[in-house]
This record gives C-alpha cells, sequence and structure tokens, in this order.
C-alpha cells in the first residue's frame, strides 16, 4: 500500500447523485417506476465521519477480497478491529492493507492472493491496527 498520507473524509465534498432505483445482474426486467432521488453517497456509507479517511492501494496483494491496485479505500479508525475484518495496518511504520487473522492467541495480516504471505509480526517489529476498511471504490475502463 502507499506510503501517501490519510487524507480525512471531512477535508472533501460530498458527492450527491440521483438514485434511480434497482438494476439487475440476472435476467433484465421490465422498466418499473425508477422514482428518482438525491443520495450523499458518503452520508450511506460513513458511520463515524470524523474518524474516516480516504487511501490509495498500490499492489495486488488483496484481489480475491475485490480490492485491486489504484483502489481508494474508505478507512475508518473508530470501528474496533475484528478477526475477518479488512483492515489497514501499520507495520513498522509502513502501511498494509489485510485481512485480519485473530484466534486463539494468534494475530497475523492475511493476504487476499496466494502468492503473498501472511504477514507474521517478529519480535522487535511495531504493529498497529490503524482503521477497518468501510468499502473500495475503483474505477472501470472507460
Amino acid at each position: 500500500m502507499s506510503s501517501v498520507l490519510p487524507v480525512p473524509v471531512s477535508l472533501l465534498p460530498h458527492l450527491l447523485v440521483e438514485l434511480e432505483g434497482q438494476v439487475r445482474a440476472g435476467f433484465p426486467s421490465p422498466a418499473e417506476d425508477l422514482g428518482a432521488k438525491r443520495v450523499d453517497v458518503l452520508e450511506e456509507l460513513l458511520i463515524h465521519p470524523q474518524a474516516s479517511y480516504w487511501m490509495t492501494v498500490r499492489g495486488d496483494s488483496m484481489r480475491e477480497f475485490g480490492i485491486w491496485d489504484r483502489d481508494t479505500l474508505l478507512v475508518d479508525r473508530a470501528i474496533r478491529p475484528t478477526h475477518g475484518h479488512i483492515v489497514v495496518a501499520v507495520l513498522d511504520n509502513e502501511f498494509v492493507c489485510k485481512s485480519l487473522y485473530k484466534r486463539g492467541g494468534v494475530l497475523k495480516l492475511k493476504a487476499g492472493n496466494p502468492t503473498y504471505p501472511d504477514i507474521v509480526p517478529r519480535d522487535g517489529q511495531t504493529l498497529e491496527i490503524w482503521g477497518v476498511v468501510l468499502t473500495a471504490f475503483k474505477r472501470f475502463k472507460v
């Protein structure tokens, strides 16, 4: 992950979009009443606005979790991280994004790509679980 500092969500404008209803990913359905309404995307996603940050991912170690190189993460620092959460951690002063494994006294950070090994903190290493990832934004090729 990039060592670029996180950007507080509060510093960015909110994104308002027109929500036109649902779209099916299976069989098509006739267009129903699509009653549009204005939605603040961040308001829908944020849990703790003052503790939320944007970060950009670098690398492909989380691809099996749907997180790809250059995706933008929304990270909440106020959520207590638990086993199975996707987290941003600081390992020896470097940000990493991994899945938190915390069972039976064992703590490790697991990649979402089998070509990357688990990170098991060794004696002398510093590890801080910095925040919990709420979502990842991606841009498709256009």
